[in-house]
């Protein structure tokens, strides 16, 4: 993938100002490492006349089919050879938008510490792209960009330049040129539209785009003629998030018609209902008493044990001090939730050789899982039936053996205080047992008392003082570790 932008001027105001404003110097070849692949910056010509800045994106096709789970373009299945022999390496794509918001991402934002009055200046800008796929052809390209102040040159490429009768490709070789944007509008612009142009996102799309859409977006997509269409491909048409991002620039449009805020005009909600405080959800705080203890303990390496959809193993790596979490589910299903959670297919090099997920059941010893300094189970046991908890406890605290596990599970005592749970209901329609508090200390002992471990218990959640926490957890520490400390 390859993008140049170029610029011009004179010995007042010289073409290499533009090396100030992408912070990348015009006499440096500099490389990037991305979720993707290599990213290389340079300089193909570079004086006070005229600079040229050259991104050129080098795809591991190969890597990518693999963190993909072996799925298409655009995360939907393909033909085997299609995930191998595609236009990945050549064509400009979403993987060409988050380099350059990587790569560029200062420059992106408008900041320019070392010459500030540079960034909210306007250049003659001239952005070429050899291949660009173009879902819609040429006309759209014009539709997207021109209200935007670009001069747009979008020629076809051929199918076939020995065979002329079949007709053009769904490529374009694209020229932009402007003379009354600035280089931080000029990037928001490519970030936006590359990947609707192109019509395939390449990694998952989370709420969070909806976020990066309306920052990227700020200051041209609320009035933009094509805003909808613009909205419904970058977010991979996914109707729940552009309905979300629609009703944001809505709120944007109805501001600037108004001269106002856009927290003056969304003020359906009282001020006072919107001062009162909201209580933390029993998982959140489950997850806060969970990393703690992690933390109380030392622990640095660290299983999720049962890990579902990824909410811990994220809490988990967002702290340096755990450098390395291993989450293990029997449900591939949940495993990759769990890696769409954590863009597993985006994460850099050094945050991505910190986690990893595993596929295994909690029935059988895994070598896989000795060493570590400790192990969570958070909120696993109770869906295990009773006759399969011995086997499970064989497996982590007599085989894998951390130094500190956690268990946490419902305690069933507190669920006359939920008003919503009928009488004699557990909580989840797959528990198949919810303990007493007496119930799990008496099972806690004799776990620590088989396999050398001491155990001490904590409530999670508010503490009843007459049916306890809605959560009780354990603390199991090997018996060598508890003398030592």
């Amino acid at each position: 993938m390859f993008l140049t932008i170029s610029t011009t001027g004179s010995a007042e105001r010289p073409a290499t100002d533009l090396g100030f404003l992408l912070h990348k110097h015009p006499e440096k070849a500099q490389r990037f490492s991305t979720s993707y692949g290599t990213a290389h910056v340079l300089y193909p010509e570079a004086d006070a006349e005229r600079c040229t800045a050259a991104l050129l994106l080098e795809v591991d096709a190969v890597a990518l089919v693999r963190r993909g789970k072996g799925k298409g373009r655009g995360g939907a299945p393909d033909a085997a050879l299609a995930q191998y022999v595609n236009d990945r390496p050549y064509a400009a794509s979403s993987l060409l938008a988050v380099a350059l918001s990587a790569v560029f991402s200062s420059a992106m934002r408008g900041v320019c510490n070392a010459r500030p009055e540079l960034p909210g200046r306007p250049l003659p800008l001239r952005v070429e792209i050899p291949a660009l796929p173009a879902r819609g052809g040429p006309g759209l390209v014009g539709r997207l960009f021109e209200p935007l102040g670009w001069t747009v040159g979008a020629e076809p490429v051929a199918l076939d330049g020995e065979f002329p009768q079949w007709g053009d490709s769904r490529y374009v070789r694209l020229v932009l040129e402007a003379e009354t944007l600035t280089l931080a509008e000029a990037l928001r612009h490519l970030y936006v539209l590359l990947p609707v142009l192109d019509d395939a996102k390449h990694y998952w799309v989370a709420s969070d785009e909806v976020d990066k859409l309306l920052r990227a977006g700020a200051g041209w997509l609320p009035g933009h003629p094509e805003q909808r269409l613009i909205t419904s491909r970058y977010l991979s048409r996914r109707w729940s998030l552009t309905r979300e991002a629609m009703e944001r620039l809505e709120l944007v449009r109805l501001a600037e018609a108004d001269d106002s805020d856009v927290e003056e005009i969304d003020n359906a909600v009282a001020a006072e209902t919107e001062a009162e405080e909201k209580p933390t959800p029993l998982a959140v705080q489950r997850r806060e008493a969970i990393l703690a203890a992690l933390r109380a303990a030392g622990a640095s390496r660290v299983l999720d044990l049962g890990c579902g959809q990824g909410q811990l193993v994220q809490a988990l790596l967002r702290d340096l001090s755990f450098t390395e979490v291993v989450g293990l589910d029997v449900s591939v299903r949940a495993l990759t939730i769990a890696s769409r959670r954590l863009k597993l297919d985006r994460m850099g090099e050094r945050q991505a050789a910190r986690v990893k997920l595993l596929q295994g059941s909690l029935a059988y010893t895994d070598k896989r899982l000795r060493g570590y300094d400790a192990a969570v189970l958070s909120e696993v046991i109770e869906h295990l039936d009773l006759p399969r908890l011995p086997a499970l406890e064989y497996a982590v605290f007599g085989a894998a053996r951390p130094r500190t596990v956690l268990v946490t599970t419902p305690n069933v005592e507190y669920n006359v205080r939920w008003e919503s749970l009928p009488a004699g209901h557990v909580r989840h329609g797959d528990h198949r047992f919810e303990w007493t508090r007496d119930e799990f200390r008496a099972w806690a002992r004799m776990v620590a008392e088989r396999h050398g471990y001491d155990v001490e218990f904590a409530p999670v959640g508010p503490d009843d003082p007459e049916v306890g926490p809605p959560t009780q957890m354990a603390v199991f520490v090997t018996a060598q570790e508890a003398k030592a400390a």
